[in-house]
């Protein structure tokens, strides 16, 4: 008789505020390096800010706690990638992983790639490919292509602001790019081949920024598994990271309070779209908030029990 496998030591999860710069390998699933991230931290809540596909490595912003009801800044913000191209072969679904579907000659000059980056550079139209997340019925695109069903899609409008040319030559060259949200690198990967009339694939693809955040600083799991406790926590940002580039309003007591209870306060302050609130403590963030004609109206507030986890936090991380 077999003997009864052991069981895996119960994790104690406890409140954890603040966001962790993650360097993700290629091989893992956004999911799976969350969940691996939130074992290691014991956290009661956590989420990514969007998915990063496991052919793809770099930044993923993980949010904890409070920080998980401001991933949607993450979501919405501009991203930055190094994606590597492979001219004169087109593969199934766009990348590496998929099967050779056809194969032409290169014969590429680094003007020639750059006419067919600027073709591309500005506010475009994009196909989803099939191997994307995108829903379809409820279901995400790639479990269709998965079965061999092919799912109509729409065009999709994005901003590609700017691509830079790094390095390459010959068939394989590597692209600096910064675009809008919901960019699908493949696709453009694609079409940039096909505007050199030999075809090409995204042999690799590598995150660099989201938003205001970089990898400078990011931590892969290798190295957060190496740490303890106390040196993971201490590696975790504010909990309004993922709002860095917006601006700070601090409030007195009186007027934070009636804030966090979702009341409009009256400031002497020009219209933003986007603010971060604090109230008089120097970690008590509060949430976010919008102003119109001198009104700083709430967006999203933190409860107050998560205020004062913040606060406790920072200061015991800071002590």
């Amino acid at each position: 008789m077999n003997a009864p496998r052991p069981q895996r030591p119960r994790i104690v999860r406890r409140a954890v505020h603040g966001v962790l710069l993650l360097d993700k390998p290629v091989g893992l699933s956004s999911n799976d390096a969350l969940q691996r991230a939130k074992r290691l931290f014991r956290a009661e809540k956590a989420g990514h800010t969007g998915t990063l596909d496991p052919l793809a490595s770099g930044l993923l912003p993980l949010c904890f706690g409070a920080a998980t009801k401001f991933s949607q800044a993450s979501l919405d913000a501009d991203k930055r990638y190094l994606a590597t191209l492979k001219l004169g072969q087109t593969r199934r679904g766009g990348d590496l992983e998929g099967e050779i579907l056809q194969e032409r000659p290169v014969n590429v000059t680094h003007e020639a790639l750059r006419a067919a980056c600027d073709r591309f550079t500005g506010e475009i139209e994009q196909l989803p490919p099939m191997h994307s997340a995108l829903k379809h019925e409820g279901k995400a695109l790639y479990e269709y292509a998965r079965a061999g069903v092919e799912v109509e899609r729409e065009p999709r409008r994005v901003t590609i602001h700017r691509i830079d040319i790094v390095e390459g030559d010959r068939d394989r060259w590597v692209l600096d790019v910064r675009c809008s949200k919901g960019t699908y690198i493949r696709t453009l990967a694609e079409d940039i081949g096909e505007a050199l009339g030999c075809g090409a694939h995204l042999a690799a693809l590598r995150r660099t920024g989201s938003g205001a955040l970089t990898l400078d600083g990011a931590l892969t799991l290798e190295a957060l598994e190496a740490m303890d406790e106390p040196a993971r926590d201490a590696c975790l940002l504010p909990a309004d990271a993922l709002l860095a580039d917006c601006p700070e309003v601090r409030l007195g007591a009186e007027d934070a309070a009636r804030f966090l209870a979702g009341m409009r306060r009256r400031l002497a302050l020009a219209d933003a779209r986007q603010v971060r609130v604090f109230g008089p403590e120097p970690h008590a963030f509060l949430g976010s908030a919008h102003i119109v004609a001198g009104e700083l109206i709430s967006t999203r507030l933190l409860s107050p029990s998560e205020v004062q986890g913040l606060v406790t936090e920072r200061t015991e991380r800071t002590a």
